[in-house]
């Protein structure tokens, strides 16, 4: 090396170290290093001597198409860069000797021209990259091959207890390679790591319960906005807009679902997705808009009349949502009842709780019970995912997030009511609900569409 560039070169490599902490800083609020290392120890528990390969979510190829990290990597690592895979070895016994707890993160090799387009990335050469990262050890993306091989070899056993994401292109392709550089002819089995993986999601910690409540915050403020704009002649799409652009200001970084806005007939569609029509004097509009804060999602649905006032039809089949909402609240005990159970039969499911309040409150133009008109479960898992993953019906317990959403759909009247909270299970085991600020009542909604706050 010329003597003359090493300097150069040293200042290089500083101004690297500062673009990239400069970078870091500015990126989605994250919990410390030990959170996310102590999820990977506690997965690396589940795993009985076997080693878990995840891979991070590739770059998008379409410019209005922004990135998003991998849910389950980003639980263990998050880490928010595309490219990378993460290894997770679990102690074990092997002939040889006792083999120790491991974790590696494996970057890929920076592309430098692409960087120019997509800003500067961290790689196994970048200084202090494992410090960075918050992970034990880095290497780059090259050496998992080998490294998997060199496992492999000195423990076959590891060849059929690994774990990975079902269906991901890279997993395939390195256990094929793998296959071909040990000379056995045999892909080595996989596992499903997700299924390790969501028995860990599913609780969350008090950091996870502070990025869900500033989710559930700012979408309460993209809900009020929405109430106060909702008038007839105003279009779907710009109520939709307008949600979304409150969502950013208030610090999210994107929606955390596509936006349902839906009025009229509109409202009566379950996953209305068009947000086209244009809103009209005497209809009602439901409302199912929420975002994502530092990758943890709020899920909020509200109905509200255009013109401000609900017609007594419909402030009646309102009442009977809100009242099939608080039904379940009401029934709740932490670690007996149960969600998104659609038989109806289990006293312990709130799904029956509130089946059975619409089914008794309320009917239809030709004297039909309203439930009816209710076409889906109760609520679902909420966290990293708006649909966190979760075994149903499942049992609720402390620290577990979800949702109570009844609603009843009657397109022959053109009215569709839903009425959805997030809700977290305290430790005392009571229920805490995020959304609890976001009017509930009728009387509520309309005094907050009149409002200039």
């Amino acid at each position: 090396m010329d003597p003359f560039n090493r300097p150069v070169r040293l200042a290089s490599l500083v101004l690297l170290w500062i673009a990239l902490a400069a970078a870091f800083a500015h990126a989605l609020e994250k919990q410390p290093a030990a959170t996310y290392h102590a999820r990977r120890v506690a997965l690396a528990e589940k795993l009985q001597g076997g080693a878990a390969i995840l891979f991070a979510a590739e770059e998008p190829l379409l410019d209005f198409m922004p990135y998003r990290q991998d849910e389950d990597f980003y639980y263990l690592t998050g880490w928010n860069e595309p490219g990378a895979a993460l290894m997770i070895l679990s102690e074990a016994a092997t002939a040889a000797q006792p083999r120790k707890y491991r974790e590696v993160l494996f970057l890929p090799t920076r592309n430098l021209r692409m960087e120019k387009y997509t800003g500067i990335k961290l790689d196994a050469a970048t200084p202090n990259a494992a410090q960075t990262a918050g992970v034990d050890e880095v290497l780059p993306m090259t050496e998992l091959p080998a490294q998997l091989n060199k496992l492999i070899s000195a423990d076959r056993r590891l060849g059929s207890n690994l774990w990975t994401q079902p269906g991901a292109p890279q997993a395939s392709a390195l256990l094929g390679w793998t296959s071909a550089t040990l000379g056995d002819g045999t892909t080595p089995a996989a596992h499903d790591v997700t299924s390790l993986t969501m028995q860990l999601r599913i609780v969350k910690d008090a950091g996870e319960l502070a990025l869900l409540k500033k989710a559930s915050d700012a979408s309460i403020a993209a809900q009020r906005v929405m109430m106060r704009s909702a008038k007839p002649g105003v279009t779907e799409r710009a109520i939709a807009g307008k949600i979304i652009a409150k969502l950013m200001e208030e610090g999210c970084e994107r929606p955390s679902y596509a936006s349902i806005v839906g009025t009229g007939i509109n409202s009566t569609t379950l996953h209305y997705s068009e947000n086209s029509a244009t809103l009209a004097d005497g209809d009602v509009m439901v409302v199912d808009a929420a975002g994502e804060y530092s990758m943890y999602a709020s899920d909020i649905t509200r109905t509200v009349p255009v013109n401000g006032h609900f017609t007594a039809r419909q402030r009646e089949i309102y009442d009977v949502v809100l009242g099939a909402q608080r039904a379940a609240a009401a029934a709740f005990v932490a670690g007996k009842s149960t969600i998104n159970d659609r038989d109806h039969r289990d006293p312990n499911s709130l799904d029956t709780v509130a089946w059975n309040y619409i089914h008794a409150h309320g009917k239809g133009l030709h004297g039909e019970p309203l439930s009816d008109y209710w076409i889906h479960g109760l609520g679902h898992m909420v966290g990293i995912n708006v649909h966190d993953p979760a075994n149903y019906p499942a049992v609720l317990k402390p620290g577990m997030v979800f949702t109570i959403e009844p609603g009843v759909y009657i397109p022959e009247e053109k009215i569709g009511v839903r009425i959805e909270d997030v809700f977290v299970v305290g430790q005392d085991g009571k229920l805490i609900d995020l959304v609890a600020a976001l009017p509930h009542t009728a009387d509520e909604v309309e005094a907050a569409m009149r409002s200039d706050q």
